[in-house]
């Protein structure tokens, strides 16, 4: 009997194909895109399990189908191991991904037109937290707080001016290009204040939460924290809402059946082998590299003369003024880096005058790199990779000698999944 692979090969020859050539891709470039991962070897097992095949509608012991004796067990590994790790008195491990996950916490703690106070986008907040073109900023009210200063701090003054003059439900913290630790602790005192929940969306950081080197806000007494699977913590792509006890009932009601019908259940058995990784002493020092690795990408970066946002980074990422320093838009550097084997994003700056999709800065992150096995001396390499790409002259053929470097570099740190 042929093996799948070769099933695939002979029946749509185009997928394959393109499949093989992602994984080309993956292998001779070097990603450095902030969200973005390589998953473990034993999650893309789980993936391409014949647990893809059943319906799970509900929740352990509460289906709406027959034959869910395997399924139920699989879901409590993972909501055990969840609040396990991230102290957590209650988790849904269904939502199929961040925009659902946070969706799904609004929906189920507020009313329609209630007032949120969050991150403004361009200062590091995520789509979710109130973009007007969302659906979720024309159902609810957003108010905005932005960062200031040179270290790009969150002024909690500010916060609790915002938050008193508003009198916001939910107080949410959390980003998608912010390279500060926030103080979750701030947040609380604020909310306490005016009797608002606390919500803290981790998804960027919720591997280097559970693998203890960044704080939890559920430790500092935060009602709500999400955090999608795929980012640091090198999951399956899914999401977990964590909560405490009171607000279980209208979590799980808002994702099922509120938001979502049947859970994807190749998923959630990938997050239970996910949250089982990231209890061991070797994910731990993972997140901890990731942290250094980023620190010395930061620091190399900043003494080749490239201006960063907040001057630097305390976590896995760090965003480039690259029309400041290299006098391109975002997405010119984006394309230069990608023909170049650096693959990256264009990143909005804290009240950038460009659009969205030109924007005046990248995002650089370390958790696929650090996954491969890089370390400070191959981020030293990068960046003077980065900013030699970034400084050539038009017209230059720099990318194609760049490439090949590139290529050399990543040969010998292979894609676990790949190798």
């Amino acid at each position: 009997m042929p093996t799948l692979d070769t099933r695939l090969t002979l029946f749509d020859p185009e997928i394959a194909e393109s499949i093989a050539a992602e994984e080309s891709r993956q292998r001779e470039t070097l990603d450095l895109i902030a969200s973005e991962n390589h998953t473990h070897p034993e999650v893309l097992a789980t993936n391409a399990s014949v647990l893809t095949d059943k319906y799970a509608e509900g929740y352990p012991g509460k289906r709406y189908y027959a034959g869910q004796e395997h399924y139920d067990r699989i879901e409590r590994l993972a909501i055990e191991r969840a609040k396990a790790l991230f102290h957590a008195e209650h988790a849904n491990v269904q939502p199929l991904s961040g925009s659902p996950m946070n969706q799904a916490v609004y929906f189920g703690v507020l009313t329609p037109g209630d007032t949120i106070l969050a991150m403004d986008l361009s200062h590091g907040g995520h789509l979710t937290h109130g973009s007007p073109l969302s659906h979720m900023g024309k159902i609810f009210r957003f108010v905005r707080y932005k960062t200031s200063g040179a270290q790009g701090d969150i002024d909690m003054d500010t916060v609790r001016a915002l938050a008193r003059q508003h009198r916001p439900k939910l107080i949410l913290c959390g980003h998608s290009s912010y390279p500060r630790e926030i103080d979750y602790a701030g947040f609380k005192e604020v909310a306490d204040g005016i009797g608002a929940l606390t919500m803290a969306d981790v998804s960027h950081i919720g591997g280097l939460i559970a693998g203890q080197a960044l704080r939890n806000p559920l430790d500092a007494g935060f009602d709500l924290m999400t955090t999608t699977t795929h980012k640091t913590l090198r999951g399956p792509r899914g999401g977990l809402i964590l909560c405490r006890s009171t607000l279980a009932k209208a979590i799980d009601k808002s994702v099922f059946p509120g938001l979502q019908g049947g859970p994807h259940m190749h998923a959630v058995a990938g997050i239970a082998v996910t949250l089982k990784k990231a209890v061991t002493p070797e994910f731990r020092s993972y997140c901890q590299q990731v942290l250094v690795n980023a620190a010395t990408l930061a620091r190399e970066l900043s003494a080749l003369g490239a201006t960063l946002i907040t001057g630097g980074t305390e976590n896995h990422l760090m965003v480039i003024d690259v029309m400041r320093s290299y006098r391109m838009t975002g997405v010119q550097a984006q394309t230069r880096l990608e023909a170049a084997g650096i693959v990256c994003n264009k990143q909005v700056i804290p009240d950038d005058a460009l659009p969205p999709m030109s924007t005046s800065g990248i995002r650089v992150g370390t958790p696929a790199a650090t996954t491969r096995g890089m370390k400070e001396p191959e981020m030293q390499r990068a960046a003077l990779l980065i900013d030699r790409v970034l400084r050539a002259p038009a017209g230059e053929a720099t990318s194609g000698a760049v490439l090949e470097e590139i290529r050399n570099l990543v040969r010998a740190y292979p894609v676990p999944t790949l190798s």
